[in-house]
């Protein structure tokens, strides 16, 4: 692999990852963890979950362009990684962190109270630190499902942002790489399509959680 970047050709996809860190590689608005063999299975599922998700959802334009924020945001950093599925956040502007959580996923309990560790829980926190723990983020809200939740969290995707200012959807990332699992709560959300395809094609593929936890 080239410093930089690496080629793939796989399933006759032909594209351009870049590495952005030691084992981390970001693709059409993707991030991955892991060693290359982990992290090219991740990138299948990602072409796998976006090409499924160009029948699937209305908005095709959403498919063809990298992926951005669509609803309204909050800039800030990482604080502190709860787990895989709730941080706190610095929102820019305000003297209080406060505690996240993001929407549409859901990752094996390591931190409830009362509960034991699940299968992959730690996994998935581990992908979370790698990925988030003191980073520039964006916090796309999403009015269909409220601001909060019955625990006062707020309810969030979260945008990892680079250095160099591109911006990758965290929620859609962990699904992926087999580390969330895609979860409507209540109200459709305005990323649905695109984690639906995502949690299909991770499953199918066997990534992550979805081979090394029993069913």
């Amino acid at each position: 692999m080239r410093a930089g970047a690496v080629d793939i050709a796989l399933h006759g996809i032909d594209e351009w990852a870049a590495e952005i860190g030691p084992g981390l590689l970001i693709y059409g608005g993707v991030m991955v963890w892991g060693n290359t063999g982990a992290a090219l299975v991740a990138i299948a599922g990602a072409a796998l979950a976006l090409t499924a998700c160009s029948a699937d959802s209305p908005d095709q334009s959403r498919v063809d362009q990298e992926l951005s924020p669509q609803g309204p945001t909050l800039s800030g950093s990482v604080v502190r990684v709860v787990d895989g599925d709730t941080v706190r956040v610095l929102v820019d502007g305000q003297g209080e962190d406060v505690s996240v959580r993001l929407i549409g996923i859901d990752t094996p309990e390591t931190v409830a109270p009362g509960r034991p560790v699940e299968c992959f829980g730690p996994e998935a926190s581990e992908f979370a630190e790698q990925l988030l723990d003191g980073a520039r983020v964006l916090l796309e809200l999403d009015p269909t499902q409220g601001e909060t939740d019955r625990y006062d969290r707020t309810l969030a995707y979260v945008w990892v942002e680079s250095p160099t200012g591109e911006l990758t959807l965290f929620n859609l990332a962990a699904i992926t790489g087999g580390y969330a699992e895609e979860v409507t709560y209540a109200a459709d959300y305005a990323w649905q399509a695109e984690f639906i395809a995502a949690d299909r094609a991770a499953r199918e593929a066997g990534v992550g959680r979805w081979s090394a936890c029993p069913t």
